[in-house]
């Protein structure tokens, strides 16, 4: 069978990449460096026309079928990689065949769970990354995702303002249903349990593990969060014709734990005065549409909240509350985001994405301005972050060039 791409590649350098060499001997002048977690199979990273793509070599069957389930997953806009194209076909110069690739894009400014939880890590941060992986996983459930692998390794996040947003990476095992029984969705849990506390036993192992965390009870803290998440998400909540801010309680608390109410179902239970309420609840991403209308920003859920309540500050500080929004988003963008973004150094801005570094820089303003009793300014606050805040962070967007390490996986 002759060497065939199937997908949607949009780099047509893609075709021209070594497939007839096993990928663990691909020239380094292909590759790039970027932190990654354990894998069964062997992954690199390309960088073609200045993006990055990741490729994990696998049987045909195994590469058909993840690629299929990562677009369904994209269709659905679950929290997942974008896949982009399946080779197959692939023989080496001598005639011997070679497994077939998964090429998947790389997700922008993301990094592996293993990467976070490896040094010093406050209990404050692992608590937003215990939350961020309980809805990663509540989302896909929601979705009728059966993973059968989740583990810090097949999980990438990318910083959303505050907090994280955890998205699937690997698909190899998983299963897409109409709905998922309640015995899918535990056995996935007991699943993810059981692979993160090995995952941690083998950080601590290495000395890479903070003290203070223990493996165990963070394996079970992550299933409480599952459960109660889940919980607060489709349980049916019986209330009096008389107590419907009850309800109005219930779908803040879904907004706060980033999911929207799209409808609710409500009937009279027999023979009560007594109403069953239960919420249809779909992904978040009030924020996100929002912005991306006004401004063409497409960010993180967080991210998209924060900008635009700049927004709406820079509406009312300028006396623009009667002004047509799409027209006040135009001025903030050129007037406000566009020159705070463009202002940081070149060599700089691979640090973090715009809306994150946006976001920065106005927490940084408001500690400026807390310590000196009055607003600083955006200028002067931006300034002050670049000297003493942003030069001293990663870069989460720079490809390290080089030899690869030793790895293991994605």
């Amino acid at each position: 069978m002759p060497l065939q791409m199937t997908g949607a590649p949009s780099d047509p350098d893609l075709i021209r990449l070594p497939w007839d060499v096993p990928l663990e001997e691909w020239p380094e002048h292909h590759l790039v460096t970027l932190p990654r977690g354990i894998s069964r199979h062997i992954v690199r990273f390309a960088r073609l026309s200045g993006r990055v793509y990741a490729i994990k070599e696998i049987s045909e069957r195994y590469a058909k079928r993840e690629y299929q389930l990562l677009w369904d997953l994209n269709r659905l806009d679950a929290p997942a990689v974008e896949p982009v194209a399946v080779v197959t076909g692939r023989r080496e110069a001598g005639g011997e065949p070679l497994n077939s690739a998964l090429i998947t894009r790389h997700l922008q400014f993301s990094l592996p769970y293993r990467a976070m939880l490896s040094g010093t890590l406050r209990p404050d941060t692992l608590i937003r990354l215990l939350d961020a992986l309980a809805v990663l996983l509540v989302r896909l459930h929601l979705a009728g995702f059966y993973w059968g692998d989740c583990s810090l390794s097949n999980t990438l996040f990318r910083r959303d303002a505050g907090a994280f947003a955890a998205y699937l990476v690997d698909a190899e095992t998983g299963e897409l249903h109409p709905v998922l029984s309640e015995g899918q969705r535990n056995y996935d849990i007991e699943v993810a349990h059981i692979n993160i506390y090995g995952e941690m036993l083998d950080l601590q192992a290495g000395g890479f593990l903070h003290s203070s965390i223990d493996p165990l009870a963070f394996a079970e803290q992550l299933c409480r969060r599952y459960h109660r998440l889940w919980d607060e998400l489709t349980q049916e909540e019986i209330v009096e014709d008389v107590e419907w801010h009850l309800i109005d309680q219930r779908i803040r608390r879904l907004n706060s734990l980033g999911f929207d109410v799209a409808e609710m179902m409500v009937r009279r239970k027999a023979g009560t005065a007594r109403l069953i309420v239960r919420p249809k609840v779909v992904d978040s991403g009030h924020h996100q549409r929002r912005l991306l209308r006004l401004t063409g920003l497409d960010v993180e859920e967080n991210q998209a909240r924060r900008l635009l309540n700049d927004l709406d500050s820079f509406r009312v500080a300028k006396g623009l509350r009667h002004e047509d929004e799409a027209i006040v988003a135009h001025r903030w963008l050129a007037e406000i985001f566009q020159p705070t973004v463009t202002a940081i150094p070149p060599d700089l801005r691979g640090k973090l994405e715009p809306a994150q570094l946006f976001h920065e820089v106005l927490d940084h303003r408001w500690y400026m301005s807390e310590t000196a009793g009055r607003d600083v300014g955006l200028e002067a606050a931006l300034a002050s972050y670049i000297d003493t805040v942003l030069i001293f962070k990663p870069d989460e967007k720079a490809i390290i060039g080089g030899p690869e390490p030793d790895p293991t996986g994605l």
